[in-house]
């Protein structure tokens, strides 16, 4: 489906905000990929991403650079990302509110207005290989392979959450 040569406003598109705790590893990770991946469906348009942290510790920091590294080994750029924490705004500003594990869940469902409550899900929920995985694991205080196994499942949850947004937007892959 394509836009025609008008471009939407950003309270046109759809909005996605991938939270984790500090917003410098998970969510900079899922926001990349998802980023990445609207692209190559041709929908990057149609829809705008950003990531927060439900702790504000590293606000304006980059993604922690084990991040960084893994992301890039895979084509993923990260680099423009700075950690923002979750405001009270978000709830209203973003259409899904994607989260990482039960924990940033739970602190989400206290802050978030009830009206709002069916926003938020956690991004395993669109997971099409790994449906196992019902969190994406904090990786900070783990090895290189807590990094790769954060991008194995973002990159499978995005791809079903892709899938999710080509068939709500009633696009395809050309």
């Amino acid at each position: 489906m394509q836009n025609e040569g008008k471009s939407l406003s950003d309270k046109e598109k759809i909005r996605i905000l991938m939270v984790c705790m500090g917003n410098i590893c998970r969510s900079p990770t899922a926001h990349a990929v998802l980023r990445h991946k609207l692209v190559s469906a041709g929908i990057a348009d149609r829809v705008l991403v950003d990531s927060a942290g439900t702790h504000a510790w590293h606000r304006g920091k980059p993604p922690d650079a084990r991040a960084l590294h893994h992301a890039d080994l895979r084509g993923y750029d990260l680099s423009d990302l700075r950690a923002r924490g979750v405001a009270d705004e978000d709830f209203d500003a973003f259409d899904m509110i994607l989260v990482m594990d039960d924990d940033n869940l739970a602190a989400l469902k206290k802050r978030c207005p009830s009206e709002h409550l069916t926003k938020l899900s956690r991004l395993s929920a669109y997971a099409v290989q790994r449906r196992s995985a019902v969190e994406i694991p904090d990786p900070y205080y783990g090895g290189p392979n807590g990094f790769e196994h954060v991008l194995d499942l973002v990159e499978d949850a995005c791809d079903g959450l892709v899938g999710h947004l080509l068939r709500r937007l009633g696009s395809r892959i050309a």
